[in-house]
């Protein structure tokens, strides 16, 4: 289960939820690049954006859960990159289910040539 913390005392974003709070077994999904399932690392950033997120997304309906039990999307974007087309690609196959959201720009990522790396936490229903 989650709660959707949004307190009068802060800016009440229509994209995103301020803080939430996560009930059950606890899924944590590690930093997905834009790789296929061949390996294949995709060229572009918002190329590899739709791809990290459609693998957290396999993720999810691996384990049998869904966007709406996730409490908290994070997304590294290597700097240089469009934060704003980045995030936008990202966020479109995402849809419009609220969460916490931290997005960071940092000067790299692990893999060789990954522009963008997304990772989740998220609850697992009727455990």
């Amino acid at each position: 289960m989650i709660e959707h913390v949004n307190p009068d005392a802060l800016h009440r974003s229509e994209y995103y939820d301020q803080a939430t709070i996560l009930q059950g077994p606890l899924l944590v999904i590690g930093g997905q690049n834009g790789v296929t399932a061949a390996g294949e690392l995709l060229e572009g950033a918002e190329a590899q954006a739709v791809q990290a997120m459609r693998n957290v997304l396999a993720v999810l309906d691996d384990v049998g859960t869904d966007r709406d039990h996730v409490g908290r999307l994070g997304i590294r974007i290597v700097e240089n990159v469009d934060v704003q087309r980045v995030s936008a690609a990202a966020l479109q196959v995402w849809g419009g289910h609220r969460t916490a959201l931290v997005v960071s720009v940092v000067s790299a990522l692990a893999r060789p040539g990954a522009l963008v790396e997304i990772d989740a936490l998220a609850t697992l229903p009727n455990s």
